[in-house]
């Protein structure tokens, strides 16, 4: 058993949002409102969670008619030039889909606008629509991964890249510009929870953020620790271990309101979900079972929630931890709301508790293996 402490050197717990650019239903009409309202909607949430004092904005890459955020480089490359001080990221790149060359070169604009505040979280993806989007075998999907990971990787590191693989046209001392503000972009690996990409990430020396959208939390211990047994024992410093953990979740005033409103919005995108995926709609004690004590889903008022987001820290020891909030054609003013209870209340209340070094962490939970879900 290795012995493990991590710091990212950031000094504090970071909170934040994440958005697939859910659509709003029209209050008047009932009827579902447009994507461009709900892309518009996108953008003012980003600015006020930086407004707020958030300390992270991840929009995650979907092509659906509910869900249409498709381009999430331009939105944060728009929010760039509108915030201060929020970390922008993908939450996450579709990558086996995307070009390696493109998704660095946008992220390093942003970067450039945002004067240093662009990541990238490179996952494979839950959802599976821009495969046949852009033309891609679903046959390819671990090998198209793993290749454009190692293209992106390179790109990060260095100026001028000659590369050559299976699925793109090969690159002979190709420059490669603009350049990150810092010099590298950080990028994360995604991950619903299978532990082969807990070891991919732990072997590259990436940080991982993992998708934790049911069931209990706590039962990803297992994982971050295999995550950072892998990364010490590859020989990556300590610094550059770090966990995220991305979830469900709104904050409102009182538990029980938040967890009413909460409950329609995720039963509405569940069953819609269900009907493409061939799973029944969830019930209500199910959605209770998992938005209180150790379920997955971060629902209640700004005590429950600062409670809950610390007793998962002393499990996974995760360094930043983002919500899901606005699902299911949520209200866009409920949302509005959660960020500002979220950044005002939330965040000063987890920070008290955990303090400056709340990203220290020994943890030695038994690796047994067990995985949260598919990456």
């Amino acid at each position: 058993m290795v012995d493990v402490t991590t710091s990212t050197g950031e000094g504090h717990m970071q909170l934040g949002a994440y958005s697939f650019g859910d659509v709003q239903t029209d209050p008047q009409t009932g009827r579902l409102g447009s994507t461009a309202d709900g892309i518009r909607n996108l953008f003012d949430a980003i600015t006020l969670a930086d407004a707020a004092g958030l300390d992270y904005f991840g929009v995650g890459e979907h092509h659906t008619r509910e869900m249409p955020a498709s381009a999430p480089a331009t939105v944060l490359a728009a929010a760039a030039g509108a915030t201060t001080s929020i970390t922008l990221g993908s939450s996450v790149t579709v990558l086996s889909t995307e070009d390696p060359v493109r998704v660095f070169q946008q992220f390093a604009t942003i970067d450039a606008i945002s004067g240093g505040r662009a990541e990238i979280t490179a996952g494979r993806g839950s959802s599976v629509e821009s495969f046949p989007l852009f033309g891609f075998s679903l046959g390819d999907y671990d090998d198209l991964y793993a290749e454009k990971l190692e293209l992106l990787l390179a790109l990060n590191e260095n100026e001028r890249v000659t590369w050559s693989g299976k699925f793109r046209p090969a690159l002979d001392d190709a420059l490669i510009v603009p350049r990150p503000v810092n010099g590298t972009l950080p990028i994360w690996l995604g991950t619903g929870g299978n532990p082969s990409s807990s070891i991919r990430a732990g072997k590259l020396g990436l940080p991982v953020a993992y998708g934790i959208i049911g069931g209990y939390a706590d039962r990803f211990a297992p994982l971050t620790e295999l995550y950072r047994q892998t990364a010490l024992r590859a020989g990556h410093d300590a610094s550059v271990i770090k966990v995220a953990v991305a979830s469900p979740g709104l904050v409102a005033p009182t538990s029980q309101g938040a967890k009413d409103i909460y409950y329609e919005a995720w039963f509405r995108m569940m069953t819609e979900l269900g009907k493409l995926r061939g799973f029944r709609p969830p019930t209500r004690p199910e959605f209770d079972a998992q938005a209180n004590g150790r379920g997955a889903l971060l629902v209640g008022s700004p005590s429950e929630v600062a409670d809950r987001l610390i007793t998962l820290h002393k499990s996974l020891g995760h360094t930043r931890h983002i919500l899901q909030m606005d699902v299911g054609n949520l209200p866009q003013a409920t949302f509005l709301q959660s960020i500002e209870l979220l950044a005002t209340e939330v965040l000063p209340a987890v920070r008290a508790e955990l303090g400056d070094d709340s990203v220290e962490l020994v943890a030695n939970p038994p690796v047994d293996g067990s995985a949260g879900g598919a990456a």
